[in-house]
């Protein structure tokens, strides 16, 4: 299907709609704007009342209207009554705001604005900077936040920035997220509110509880708020893998590390001249150029996951005066199970213990015994010679987030006040991997993805549920911790000049501190453990079948959906994986502790002046800041010998930004802004030693210490009409001009010089089973510096309506739906050929449309959200595939009946249509669709269904 199709189908969907509508439009009088205050740079404060879904999203368009730039809110029970477990989740239905998942648990764990990375994204609780990460993400030390960490009980507001603030936090070039708790005065007199849920997976089979209970009160001048939300779910997956794309063996067989590599992603070579070699109806050269995966591998995972949150608030609110303490607490443990078994593709051994290269000697390779050739160049069928892995990971996830922040702000006069907040935060996180790797060696195997490409027919003679059948046990033990501190103050005078009592033009003059430490470590207890298997009889631990049941095989019986397995308690108690990370010493070429001190100073100008009989608002502002660095790590002494390291930089920037809104008629705005941001790299890449980002794999990343921020110039401007009460139709256009991007330059070194350990790899995936690496061996070094731009240009469009008009019963029916386009420009893949092909990080474009009903106490809602197909990386290493992670489609759904203010009985559904998630191999020059043969990670979450009960006294 024509990729413009679906967002076509929607533009006319939503003029359809209006076209319906326009009959009762023209006979309605438009209802007066409410006077916007000329200094909205800043979020208002004002109390905002919100009931029900439909008044949720008006309480959204009036935020929205009221700013000079372009700003996006969801405000208190519209994020409530969404079923989604976490914030993040509710974010993707504003325009240009993308959700990438977590991908064990399948929760919405970050986000990323306007065609950039979720590292371009600058997230704040209550207007101060905060980090935290996650389970799979701990010690990568980006500056992303991940959303899972809380549960969106504890925030009552979220608001998107997306046009630069002097007064917002600066790093953000996609934009800015404001998340904000509820404080006592949010509510009037005693509140409780409480919800109860529980929920089923399809996948998983199982029920899981979640919960929360919020308490508010109010004495006068004082309040207290306290609340709490627990949730439980587990998540149950399967499906195929390839772990790393697909090549040939032509192009395999070549040097896999060297200055002009082009031997593709991974190295392997089939056994081409045995005398059992049957290429059929083949020629030897089609065999020898097909494509085949690095695994054919089957898994299925089980993630259990758990999350706390507590969040708290003390105010005290007078005429003049407003003070407040606000608190949170949250709490996020995986325990995640993976198993994996399949056919190893690449450096396919016959030999426990083999030294020699892929197609060489005793690894002789592949045999192709009765292959074929699928119309897109991939072969499969019957080999010989063929390696089982049977792999068991074991891995558990902590973090630990605390916040607290002290807020006052005094009314010297009607017109003069004053502002301030001190902050503390920390995110503790903790991440560990255990894995346990068999083999099977030597066997005829027989594999067919063309029939089921996620769960395609893996076969061979052997029993797989066999434990006797295995051998040659090793480890992989790690353990990685990320832990994030910050401390914060902020001062603001704001004066204003009022005429007739309204504010006209106003004055804001403020400045900032913020200190962020950031300290990261690895160990690896994998020698430790291993001692232990010294003399034991190993395989007598295994169980002849999956831990928690058969693996679903998608209707083909011909999918392996069980095979042996240890239990985790063999790795976690017996080997006492736990115990041999923490007793490993620190990898100290990976460790570093790193400090960021930035002061900074900003000016605003806000006014709000008649212009033709209408409104002109504008703003103009201009934020200093100056950054310090401070890096503490090790710098090797060769032979293993590691001496630390102190190194300081730093750099100053001027950030100024203009908008205006002019109100072309009662019900038409028109909108302009421009400014310049920035974005600073991410901590490793300014305070990394020499990290190995994957063990199997002859890659290093160095930090580069005097790493600029990027800076980008941005221009937008938009059109918005109100043409009736609670709805808008707007578009909005946006550019943004990148300098100074961190762009990764690779050369390579020779092992010995790195003053690594042979045990920083897996020395047997390189060629090394002896686990010495040779010091002439080479090693891709990946070291980012400033170099390059990007230019991106984008549309967003938006549409939401209450069919009033509509006779009854059929005038509870409403619609919210946007549309976002995007164009990007900067980064290419070229092929081999010198062809240069355009990748987009980020869905070219996206949309999202809930169709929602609410009539007395009933109403329903069904959401879609669509995304198209994303770049995951513009490097070629030879075979002229580019990755893509597959264009996405989620359906929602939520039906709920109000008996009272103190009963609603409701149930949600998540991801109703099963949707299949998968990366795909495209090569641009072949047929077409060929990409979709190539599959990695193909899976299905399930349905996710909640039956619950919520209310409030």
């Amino acid at each position: 299907m024509n990729k413009a199709f679906p967002c076509v189908a929607m533009s006319v969907s939503m003029l359809a709609m209006i076209a319906a509508s326009a009959p009762a439009l023209a006979q309605a009088e438009p209802q007066p704007t409410p006077q916007a205050d000329a200094s909205q740079g800043e979020a208002t404060t004002a109390d905002i009342v919100v009931t029900g879904f439909r008044g949720s999203l008006q309480k959204g368009i009036e935020l929205k209207r009221e700013a000079v730039g372009v700003r996006d809110s969801i405000v208190a029970e519209d994020i409530g009554k969404f079923p989604e477990a976490n914030v993040a989740d509710s974010l993707q239905r504003i325009p240009g705001v993308f959700l990438s998942r977590d991908g064990a648990s399948n929760e919405g764990q970050r986000i990323s604005i306007r065609g950039l990375g979720s590292e371009f994204t600058v997230t704040t609780i209550n207007g101060a900077p905060v980090r935290t990460t996650s389970s799979q993400n701990v010690g990568s030390s980006t500056r992303d936040f991940n959303y899972d960490v809380f549960p969106s009980e504890l925030f009552g507001r979220v608001d998107v920035y997306k046009t630069p603030l002097a007064n917002l936090e600066e790093g953000g070039i996609g934009g800015n997220v404001d998340l904000q708790t509820p404080r006592p005065f949010d509510s009037k007199d005693r509140v409780i509110r409480y919800t109860a849920q529980a929920n089923y997976n399809t996948q998983s089979k199982k029920w899981q509880p979640r919960g929360s209970l919020l308490l508010s009160d109010t004495w006068g001048d004082f309040g207290v708020l306290l609340g709490a939300a627990y949730a439980k779910n587990v998540n149950e997956r399967s499906g195929f893998q390839s772990t790393g794309g697909y090549n040939s063996s032509v192009i395999g067989s070549r040097a896999y590390a060297g200055p002009t590599t082009t031997g593709g992603p991974f190295q392997f070579q089939l056994d081409l001249d045995n005398p059992l070699a049957n290429y059929g109806s083949l020629t030897r050269d089609q065999v020898a150029n097909a494509y085949m995966p690095r695994f054919y591998r089957v898994f299925t995972s089980n993630n259990e996951r758990e999350r706390l949150g507590l969040v708290g608030s003390l105010q005290y609110k007078s005429d003049r005066l407003e003070l407040s303490a606000d608190g949170i607490f949250s709490q996020l443990k995986d325990q995640a199970d993976e198993f994996t078994f399949g056919v190893a593709v690449r450096n396919s051994r016959t030999v426990p213990g083999s030294t020699s290269a892929p197609g060489t000697g005793t690894n002789s390779g592949l045999i192709p015994l009765d292959v074929k050739i699928d119309e897109y160049n991939n072969l499969y069928g019957t080999f010989g010679n063929s390696s089982f892995i049977n792999e068991n990971f074991f891995r558990n996830a902590r973090t630990r987030f605390k916040y607290g922040i002290i807020r006052g702000v005094y009314d010297f006069t009607d017109n003069l006040k004053l502002s301030a907040q001190a902050n503390l935060s920390e995110s503790n996180a903790r991440y560990t991997a255990n894995r346990i790797v068999s083999n099977i060696y030597g066997v005829t195997s027989t594999f067919d993805p063309t029939g089921n490409v996620t769960y395609p027919t893996i076969s061979s003679p052997v029993d797989f549920t066999d434990p006797s059948n295995y051998t040659t046990p090793t480890l992989g033990f790690s353990l990685n911790r990320e832990i994030d501190k910050q401390k914060t103050a902020r001062a603001v005078l704001d004066w204003s000049l009022l005429d007739d009592g309204e504010r006209r033009f106003a004055l804001k003059i403020g400045g900032s501190y913020v200190n962020t430490g950031k300290r990261i470590s690895t160990q690896d207890g994998s020698s430790i453990a291993a001692g232990k298997l010294a003399g034991l009889d190993v395989f007598s631990y295994m169980d002849p079948y999956i831990q928690y049941g058969a693996i679903r095989d998608g209707g083909n019986s011909g999918y392996p959906s069980q095979f042996a397995s240890f239990p985790r308690s063999f790795v976690m108690d017996y080997l006492d994986a736990n115990g041999a990370n923490e007793a490993a010493k620190v990898n100290l070429n990976a460790a570093f502790n790193a400090k960021e001190i930035v002061k900074t100073a900003f000016f605003e100008s806000n006014f709000a002046l008649p212009l033709f009989g209408k409104e002109l608002r504008g703003y103009a502002g201009l934020r200093y800041s100056d950054t310090r660095t401070i890096i503490n790590n090790y710098q090797s002494a060769g032979a293993g010998v590691f001496l630390p390291q102190r190194r300081e930089g730093g750099y100053e920037n001027w950030l100024p930004s203009a908008s205006l809104a002019y109100d072309l008629t009662s019900n038409l705005l028109l909108r302009a802004s421009a400014g310049k941001t920035i974005t600073r790299a991410a901590l490793t890449a300014i305070a990394g030693g020499t990290i190995v980002p994957n063990v199997f794999n002859p890659d290093v990343t160095v930090g580069n210490p005097n790493l600029r921020p990027q800076v980008a110039t941005q221009y937008d401007a938009g059109v918005e009409w109100y043409f009736a009460p609670g709805a808008l139709l707007s578009v909005g256009a946006f550019k943004k001009d990148i300098t100074d991007r961190a762009t990764a330059v690779q050369d390579f070194v020779t092992f010995g010089s790195l003053g690594l350990p042979s045990s920083a790899f897996n020395t047997t995936s390189l060629g090394f089973p002896s686990g010495t690496i040779p010091d002439d061996f080479l090693i891709r070094r990946t070291q980012y510096i400033n170099q390059g731009q990007l230019k991106l240009k984008g549309l967003e469009f938006a549409y939401q309506q209450n069919f009033t008009f509509l006779p009854k019963p059929f005038d509870g029916l409403g619609f919210t739906g946007s549309l976002t386009l995007i164009d990007q420009k900067g980064d290419d893949f070229v092929t081999t050929e010198g062809t240069r092909v355009p990748i987009s990080f980020v869905p070219e474009y996206s949309y999202s449309a809930t169709l929602f009903y609410e009539k007395g106490p009933f109403a329903i809602r069904g959401s879609y959200n669509y995304r198209a197909k994303t770049g995951i990386t513009s490097q070629n290493t030879g075979n002229d595939q580019i990755p893509y992670t597959a264009p996405q489609s989620f359906l929602d759904g939520t039906i709920s009946y109000r008996f009272s203010d103190a009963l609603e009985v409701r149930v949600d559904a998540l991801n109703i249509t099963n949707e299949n998630v998968y990366i795909y191999y495209q090569d641009p020059d072949g047929p077409k669709g060929n990409g979709q043969s190539r599959r990695d990670n193909s899976f299905f979450n399930g349905t996710t269904i909640s039956l619950g009960i919520r209310g409030k006294f």
